[in-house]
């Protein structure tokens, strides 16, 4: 109860001016909340943002791994007592090892992905999911996220927009919830 959280309208604006700062300072954002020196960005991070593969290893770890045609979600277990007493007996604690569904692979990475200032290339949405961009999201409603100035898309990528970022839980809800076809 410390805390006093700023209404929606501060906290756009106090979003933009540290954006602005930061830019100014050489800092540029190059995801929704993080900022860095060009060439100075987390990498690890990255691999999150661009839907890569990662392992995760120790006690809670979760990981995305592309085995074959399926991308697996695997989840650790949480308990470091738990977790050190399956690695002694069987080499691993991994508690969840499943493969994506295709509906669910896609929402990750647009979730993901349009985090990024520079958004998604159509190719490594294509690659990573199977679908291309044109398939998986209906064409009208990417047309009025276009138009409402929260997605920008050209030939290579689609991206979130400043405006866009602002509100990326409400353009990814409406990407997803007018899959192509429908």
């Amino acid at each position: 109860g410390a805390l006093t959280v700023p209404d929606d309208e501060t906290g756009a604006q106090m979003f933009e001016a540290t954006r602005e700062i930061l830019d100014d300072a050489g800092l540029p954002a190059y995801e929704i909340s993080n900022h860095a020196a060009p060439g100075e960005e987390s990498r690890h991070n990255l691999a999150y943002w661009r839907h890569r593969d990662y392992l995760g290893i120790g006690p809670g770890a979760h990981g995305r791994i592309r085995t074959g045609n399926a991308v697996h979600e695997t989840r650790q277990h949480r308990a470091p007592e738990i977790w050190l007493a399956r690695v002694r007996e069987s080499g691993h604690a991994t508690q969840r090892d499943d493969p994506l569904s295709r509906d669910a692979l896609v929402e990750e990475v647009v979730m993901m992905g349009l985090r990024l200032t520079g958004g998604i290339t159509r190719e490594a949405f294509a690659a990573r999911t199977g679908v291309p961009v044109e398939q998986a999201f209906d064409a009208a409603t990417v047309a009025r996220l276009v138009e409402a100035g929260y997605l920008a898309q050209d030939d290579r990528r689609l991206r979130a927009t400043p405006d866009g970022q602002q509100r990326l839980n409400a353009v990814v809800a409406a990407l997803l919830s007018s899959p192509a076809g429908s």
